[in-house]
């Protein structure tokens, strides 16, 4: 059996996804383990999870549980439009980036309308100008929208932001999704229930995202606007994301939610951002990319300081939003933070 580098297991910033199962959801699996129930979500624990979904957003709503963001949001994609249908996007949206065509491959066929955005934020002017560029049957209709709350680039989209969105959909006749994969994070940055990021700000479908939060894996999608979820458990099953064990996906739900760390380790989170981008002051040459409104802190640095803090051990991406990436977890070390602002002041004063 190979053995596991004690290195290997160091807290890296490089991604939120790099951090293990938080004990409020681990907890709540261990507790799912005991004993014999029915399958396929006809279970008290699926039940439960999605009534504390229920209460938390102060409405009833269709409650789903799949593996993974990718499947969430592109089944909810799906369950918006037509195959000649068209999904308003940006240019830096998840959907658009990094899911592989799985939203057009879901939905047989419906055209990703992107559009330009500063900081991956949509706009009413750009969801408008997409809205109505063409009209003729010789282009796909657009008939949804999706936006990231918070967004790849770490910024966050205000209630009234929200608001102005929902009008521009009302009056096009859009849909409106919310891709949640950090809902969480907005939710603290703002200060706001969900309820008010959520249905009350015109959302129709939300997908809201348990794996970054402290969860092992598994991703809730809500529909608000209940007829929109007809026949999506028939989606999740055609899809493969339909657990015979659904209790596993559904439980760690009932512990994040039911004892609020959902919203206590994206909280640690963002304020281990924000702790983080207070240590950059000072170091030459380095300079923070843009605010830091969630868990992602993005810092411009020459190429030359980069490399020397990889050589160290450390791990970061570029390739998201043109400046190196750091991601915080509901379980990131403020130590192990100082740790690497060390290490990063060390590596800038090197190359002077």
């Amino acid at each position: 059996m190979t053995s596991i580098d004690a290195q290997e297991l160091l807290q890296q910033f490089a991604s939120d996804n790099y951090a293990g199962i938080c004990p409020e959801a681990w907890n709540a699996s261990e507790d799912a383990n005991r004993g014999h129930v029915t399958s396929y979500g006809d279970d008290p624990w699926t039940a439960r999870a999605s009534d504390a979904f229920r209460e938390l957003f102060e409405t009833e709503c269709e409650v789903y549980f799949v593996f993974n963001g990718t499947a969430a949001n592109s089944l909810a994609l799906a369950s918006l439009c037509q195959s000649y249908h068209g999904v308003i996007c940006c240019d830096q949206a998840h959907v658009e980036t990094d899911e592989c065509g799985a939203p057009e491959f879901f939905s047989n066929g419906s055209k990703l309308l992107v559009a330009p955005s500063i900081d991956g934020k949509l706009t009413p002017e750009s969801i408008r100008e997409l809205a109505t560029k063409r009209q003729d049957i010789h282009y796909p209709k657009p008939r949804a929208v999706t936006l990231t709350q918070s967004t790849e680039t770490g910024r966050v989209y205000s209630l009234t932001e929200l608001s102005a969105i929902s009008d521009e959909c009302k009056a096009h006749g859009l849909s409106l999704h919310m891709d949640g994969a950090r809902f969480a994070n907005a939710c603290a940055s703002l200060g706001c229930r969900p309820a008010e990021m959520t249905w009350k700000r015109g959302v129709d479908v939300l997908c809201f995202g348990g794996t970054k939060n402290g969860m092992a894996v598994g991703e809730a999608v809500l529909f608000f606007d209940r007829k929109l979820a007809t026949d999506f458990d028939y989606r999740c099953k055609q899809a493969g994301q339909l657990a015979s064990k659904m209790r596993f996906l559904s439980a760690p739900w009932v512990g994040m939610l039911e004892s609020g760390a959902w919203l206590r380790n994206a909280t640690h989170a963002n304020r281990c951002a924000r702790h983080f981008a207070t240590q950059l002051a000072g170091i030459p040459g380095v300079r923070l990319g843009g605010p830091v409104e969630a868990n992602a802190v993005f810092l411009e640095a020459p190429e030359e300081v980069l490399d020397r803090i990889r050589e160290r051990g450390w791990k970061f991406y570029t390739f998201i939003g043109g400046a190196a990436r750091f991601m915080f977890a509901w379980d990131t070390d403020i130590e192990r933070i100082d740790t690497f602002s060390r290490d990063l002041k060390e590596c800038a004063a090197e190359t002077q």
